[in-house]
């Protein structure tokens, strides 16, 4: 492992010999990955991630940012490769060599071939990998499933002449391409597990922070008590023409910590009442402009969804206005026919009111009632200050409905998938 102090490879031995520090500077390593549970990682893997979430400490992001932020980084060495295929056909072949010689090689062959499909099928539905990992998984069902029918076949035919190893290739061939195909149709209803907890993350930043110092970037939850700060009567004759509200306080703080509202002319609140200090104030000031455009962003979740609505008709909010309101998403339609990679999860299922299901699609209805939902923070602050911003700027030049105001974004990770967080799209 490599000291990030001053690049010095420690091994081991070496670390060991040193109590945990580097061999060359003395610096202290905080994390020892053979000392680790289920979860490992280095601290070069931690600094990295520090770094990229906050892209070179130029960004604030919230702590479940980081926690999905850093599930995804450590998914990535679950996937298979062509290193899988290239071992399995060199193996396979290495069989069929042995049953030229040795029939009962046949055996061996079809054990093989049996935990191979069991591995892949028990893999294309773990919870514990990523969507991507899943589906190449299925796919490679699929592959193997084709590689037994034509390999399986032409040997018992030319070899082995025997009927029983031809039905036993078919069967094998056949029930691995069934069970591929089937996995990848289920892959929308499979949800997401985190490979670790909010307060291990916790730990860990905790005892990064005492070796190597806070980052600096990493929000505090955001407080949301009705503290009010004095305001200058010259900013409150002023109004913006533009706000954005968030149905997560955590969110909209992300949003303003990261100077959105400077950089797009615009206010950002959040449903529960944040900024604390200033909601009321700014929100006075909102209501005096006739011409305001609000952008509700919300996750994938019955709460999120309802975001517009309750805008729509709450008295503490627009009921007796006619200011247009416009939907950024995260919708459950978003998520469905998006060919990116989402990091959906679970909560309790329940059912929608009738108003949301006037508003949704049935197949969006079904999602939703399945407990299934999506969180905005499964972005990077990168990829949703882009999402939010492309979004205003979209709808100064949309002519269609206000209410249906879809954005496109790229995945913000390098293998791209979306933890997803034209039209229909987001992300």
């Amino acid at each position: 492992m490599k000291c990030i102090q001053c690049q010095t490879d420690n091994n081991l031995k070496e670390r060991t010999e040193h109590q945990g520090r580097c061999k060359n500077c003395g610096h202290p390593f905080v994390f020892e990955p053979t000392s680790m549970g289920q979860v490992k990682f280095t601290d070069p893997f931690f600094a990295k991630a520090i770094a990229d979430i906050s892209a070179n400490s130029t960004l604030f992001f919230t702590p479940k940012q980081f926690l999905y932020f850093v599930d995804r980084r450590l998914r990535k060495g679950s996937q298979i490769d062509g290193i899988f295929y290239f071992l399995y056909i060199i193996a396979n072949i290495v069989m069929l060599v042995f049953v030229g010689v040795e029939p009962s090689f046949i055996l061996v062959s079809i054990f093989l071939n049996i935990g191979i499909i069991f591995t892949l099928f028990r893999t294309s539905q773990s919870r514990q990998v990523s969507p991507k990992t899943r589906q190449d998984n299925a796919r490679g069902l699929q592959l193997v499933g084709g590689f037994v029918l034509i390999a399986g076949i032409g040997v018992s035919l030319a070899i082995l002449k025997s009927f029983v190893a031809f039905t036993v290739a078919v069967i094998l061939g056949m029930l691995s391409i069934y069970l591929g195909t089937r996995q990848l149709k289920r892959q929308r209803g499979i949800f997401q597990s985190f490979l670790m907890t909010q307060n291990q993350l916790e730990e860990w930043l905790n005892r990064w922070e005492q070796v190597n110092g806070a980052s600096g970037k990493m929000l505090p939850s955001p407080r949301e008590e009705n503290t009010e700060t004095e305001v200058s009567p010259d900013i409150t004759a002023y109004s913006f023409d533009r706000v954005v509200v968030c149905d997560n306080a955590a969110v909209a703080q992300m949003l303003i910590a990261n100077n959105f509202h400077f950089e797009n002319n615009c206010a950002v609140l959040s449903i529960t009442g944040y900024p604390p200090g200033i909601f009321t104030t700014v929100f006075e000031m909102l209501k005096r402009n006739p011409q305001l455009k609000v952008y509700a962003l919300h996750d994938a979740s019955p709460r999120g969804v309802r975001l517009v609505h309750h805008l729509r008709t709450s008295q503490n909010w627009f009921a007796d206005s006619t200011v247009t309101i416009y939907d950024l998403g995260l919708l459950p339609r978003q998520v469905l026919s998006s060919k990116r990679n989402f990091f959906v999860r679970v909560q309790l299922a329940r059912p929608l009111s009738p108003e949301l299901q006037q508003a949704l699609s049935p197949e969006e209805i079904e999602w939703l009632e399945l407990g299934n939902f999506v969180e905005l923070e499964s972005f990077t602050p990168r990829r949703l200050l882009q999402v939010v911003a492309q979004g205003i700027s979209r709808s100064q030049i949309s002519s269609g409905d206000a209410d249906s105001l879809f954005i496109e974004v790229d995945s913000d990770s390098s293998s791209s998938e979306a933890y997803l967080f034209a039209s229909d799209s987001f992300g």
